[in-house]
């Protein structure tokens, strides 16, 4: 689970600053980010969208960077697809992979509607004692971690519980409102909306484990939401995880632009 927040986390939220519906016949937005541990750099990310009045596509690459690339190469990529709603992305395809050493993983989601139709997860886990399945009714009226966290600029970012899916694990997202803080960074100056994250497991995931526990009680988790203007959305700039080890923040180097 722990792998989820800081590794899933990383790949999902990164990517959420560039998916947003728009009027144009095609919109492509390319946005890039900057992954740290207690200000040390970790990781690099770079995404590109495509998006038309109805439809949406993302893909994104991340790699290790400073010394947690000497330490231990990693990467992964991930891409997610659907239909623009009236007020929410719905995807119906959503994909990630990565590498870390000789370790690999591949996760691949089907959706419709809000419902998981198919889910494969490589290599496949093995179900430890006290684990919590996931249910086919946690696989209903879900969202992807990609498009659950994009919101139109009428609607309300926070506070809000979000039900999502990742092909592995079943939680909510419960935000909540902190007020607005200052936020600059290329292609963007202004206020950011800041919301607490509070982390709640539902399944997939083994009880009794030390880091689920630990988000569990964690009420520090911060994102920050900027307006994008082009696309008239509100969606992450910054990003804020407290770990034993110090911070890991996710910080936008550009947004739009």
């Amino acid at each position: 689970m722990i792998r989820w927040a800081i590794g899933s986390i990383l790949m999902t939220f990164a990517a959420l600053s560039v998916c947003a519906p728009g009027n144009a016949a095609e919109i492509e937005h390319n946005t890039d980010y900057s992954i740290a541990l207690s200000g040390i750099p970790l990781a690099r990310a770079s995404f590109n969208t495509l998006m038309s009045d109805k439809t949406y596509s993302i893909s994104g690459k991340l790699s290790s960077a400073g010394l947690a690339d000497i330490l231990s190469h990693t990467q992964g990529s991930t891409t997610v697809s659907g239909v623009v709603g009236r007020n929410k992305l719905q995807a119906t395809h959503y994909s990630v992979k990565y590498q870390s050493g000789k370790k690999g993983r591949s996760i691949d989601v089907r959706y419709r509607n809000g419902n998981v139709t198919s889910s494969t997860l490589e290599p496949a886990r093995a179900e430890p004692v006290n684990w919590v399945p996931v249910s086919g009714a946690d696989k209903r009226g879900v969202l992807d971690p990609i498009s659950g966290l994009i919101f139109p600029a009428t609607a309300k970012v926070c506070p809000q519980t979000l039900p999502i899916f990742d092909g592995e694990s079943r939680l909510d997202l419960k935000l909540s409102h902190k007020g607005t803080k200052p936020f600059k960074t290329k292609g963007f100056a202004g206020d950011a909306i800041v919301c607490g994250i509070k982390f709640v497991p539902k399944s997939g995931y083994r009880i009794g484990r030390d880091d689920v526990d630990y988000l569990r009680k964690l009420d520090t988790m911060e994102i920050w939401f900027a307006k994008a203007d082009a696309v008239n959305v509100y969606a992450p700039v910054y990003v804020r995880i407290p770990t034993k080890l110090g911070p890991v923040t996710i910080s936008a180097t550009r947004f739009g632009g």
